[in-house]
């Protein structure tokens, strides 16, 4: 999303170590940020997706993980195998560390390494700025299996797809935009397609509302949140989410959540899984 921070360097493009590190890197921020940076996301009672969503442990919520980046950011992402996260590229950058957030037997949260990235090649960061369709999807493998977590199935959005199909949005994000410690919980949102939605970006909103108050909707953390769709063969993630707006498109959240299809970008996804060892 937006409010995310991104790489100042995202001319590098495509698979990289677990730093994510492109051909020249600029320099690392230092390993100790990661535990500065979880204790901000737990540091008080959490809470995600603005609107008032609630908490979700459900089906679609198993598959969910947090994602930590060297600087500061905060993102979500879906496990499709094992050891294999689907994320959004922006969320990804060069330049910086990545980790995922799991969970002790006591709830205490605990970070696992991610050994490899990859970046769609077809990414560009000022498009997905200016909330046009782009290439923003992203793998990470994790070093280990995450704990507690359940794979989920991914497909593409069912045709005919039509402004008022139904949408539901995962993700770890604030409440409160710009307040880090309202994020960290899984929340779900039933969402709805708006405008003329397609295989190169889908614009959600909250029936409630449609766009033009505040209503349910994806903030800042919920960049690479699953969105599912409830297929014949079950639910399935059919998309990520990009970006998001206020109402009447302003600046903000609770408006828009702009979502990247995987219609152009499965064959991606189950290509690089292939190379890394991983069938799905």
């Amino acid at each position: 999303m937006r409010q995310l921070a991104v790489s100042d360097n995202p001319a590098e493009r495509g698979q990289t170590d677990a730093k994510n590190e492109p051909i020249d890197p600029s320099p690392m921020r230092p390993s100790g940020w990661f535990p500065a940076i979880v204790a901000l996301l737990f540091a008080a009672p959490t809470h995600a997706i603005v609107g008032g969503a609630a908490p979700s442990s459900g089906d679609v919520a198993r598959s969910v993980v947090t994602i930590v980046g060297s600087r500061g950011n905060f993102c979500t992402g879906s496990l499709i195998a094992p050891r294999l996260v689907l994320t959004v590229a922006h969320c990804v950058q060069p330049g910086a560390d990545y980790k995922i957030v799991d969970y002790a037997a006591d709830k205490t949260p605990q970070l696992q390494d991610v050994t490899r990235v990859a970046i769609h090649p077809g990414f560009r960061m000022q498009e997905m700025l200016a909330h046009r369709a782009t290439a923003d999807v992203a793998l990470l493998q994790l070093k280990i299996p995450a704990k507690g977590k359940t794979p989920a199935r991914l497909s593409a959005p069912q045709p005919p797809l039509a402004p008022g199909n139904k949408f539901t949005v995962a993700g770890i994000g604030v409440t409160v935009r710009g307040d880090g410690k309202s994020g960290g919980t899984i929340r779900t949102a039933p969402l709805v397609a708006t405008g003329k939605p397609g295989t190169l970006q889908i614009r959600l909103v909250d029936p409630a509302e449609n766009g033009l108050q505040s209503g349910l909707g994806a903030c800042t953390g919920d960049s690479g949140a699953p969105v599912f769709e409830q297929q014949p063969a079950g639910s399935a993630i059919i998309g990520v989410v990009s970006w998001s707006t206020g109402p009447n498109s302003s600046a903000g959240c609770g408006g828009l959540t702009g979502v990247t299809p995987l219609t152009l970008y499965r064959d991606w996804i189950l290509r690089t899984a292939r190379q890394w060892g991983f069938a799905l």
